[in-house]
């Protein structure tokens, strides 16, 4: 059976606590041992440690022992093989626990995103199932003691507002379903049809997009970093975009560096970046600086990319909040003002 994967912000720790010892000239075996020593290293990560010491203390490589323990994803073990291979371990290990921190940034943003709404919703949900199951009906219930039947009487406004609540009760309860479904697929592993799905519509499709250039242009900086050359660079980094979509655009894009063409212009040319983005790389090529330029690309991504979920979630946040508020001023309306009426007949 498979081990489960450690999640981004426990592959995070690791590697920055790794490449703290490393940094302080501590052996790779030693550090192990003193990360295990700790208290906090406990369940399937201690019991990792414990194989890993074991493993390197025979002569295997990080790499090797981490990947026997079958926790850590792929990449960061391609990664790890490349920063012993080229003698950047310190550099590779902090640069992949940043990248691992910043995932697990996105991932809680984009959760938040989600949640919220979702709250919402099932609030709203709520308010209109008690409007029409207690409110409508018991005001109901006295106007046609008092008029009759209010599909002929002065107030069947109010039969206008139980169509409202209903089809927004509809409406709702439809968004739910939906949310509840994806979120299901999501977690069954069925996360590409719900990515399919989202690419459909337009500020959807761009926060997938950028979170796959994010991850790509990572990669690409970290694989740079640990002294790859620069067509195998990009040819690794392209799977880890985790989007058919956006790996189609980069496969073209390696395509025109197989007839000679630099990166940087390549990118330019297919608009992989946005034009103020695609800029950078030009000079940051000629000069023999690519990799600080992809540094900051990565976090301008990053960035941009939180700062587009938090644009829909402003814009769905009023949205629903008006939804709710609409439909409760109706239903006081449509029961307040036959009674203003009645009072003012009285009177």
């Amino acid at each position: 059976m498979k081990k489960k994967e450690l999640d981004q912000l426990g592959v995070s720790a690791f590697c920055e606590s790794m490449g703290m010892m490393v940094r302080s000239g501590i052996q790779t075996d030693e550090a192990i041992t003193l990360l295990r020593q700790g208290e906090h290293q406990t369940g399937p990560l201690g019991e990792a440690l414990d194989q890993m010491a074991s493993m390197v203390g025979e002569g295997r490589t990080l790499k090797e022992a981490a990947e026997a323990t079958g926790i850590f994803p792929e990449y960061a073990l391609k990664m790890i093989e490349a920063g012993e291979s080229t003698g950047r371990l310190e550099d590779v290990l902090f640069q992949l626990s940043d990248y691992y921190r910043d995932q697990k940034t996105i991932a809680d943003r984009i959760r938040g995103a989600v949640i919220y709404p979702a709250s919402m919703i099932a609030m709203i949900i709520v308010v209109l199932a008690v409007l029409l199951v207690m409110v409508l009906p018991t005001f109901t219930s006295v106007y046609e003691r008092l008029t009759g039947s209010l599909s002929v009487s002065s107030y069947r406004y109010i039969n206008m507002s139980y169509a409202f609540c209903r089809i927004a009760l509809a409406v709702m309860v439809i968004l739910a379903i939906a949310m509840t479904a994806g979120l299901l697929l999501w977690n069954s592993g069925k996360r590409k049809q719900v990515e399919e799905f989202l690419w459909k519509f337009p500020a959807s499709a761009s926060i997938l997009e950028k979170m796959a250039m994010f991850r790509f242009t990572s990669a690409l900086e970290m694989y740079l970093a640990s002294g790859e050359m620069q067509d195998n660079a990009v040819l690794d980094s392209i799977a880890m975009t985790d989007s058919p979509r956006v790996e189609e655009k980069l496969k073209r894009c390696a395509a025109r560096m197989e007839e000679g063409i630099g990166f940087a212009q390549a990118a330019y040319d297919e608009e992989l970046y946005e034009p103020i983005y695609g800029r950078m790389l030009l000079p940051g090529e000629r000069s023999g600086h690519m990799e600080s330029v992809l540094k900051r690309l990565t976090s301008l991504l990053k960035e941009s990319c939180m700062g587009q979920v938090d644009q829909v979630v402003n814009t769905v946040e009023p949205l629903l909040s008006g939804i709710l508020m609409v439909t409760i001023a109706m239903t006081l309306l449509s029961v307040m003002l036959p009674l203003i009426g009645m009072m003012g007949s009285i009177g």
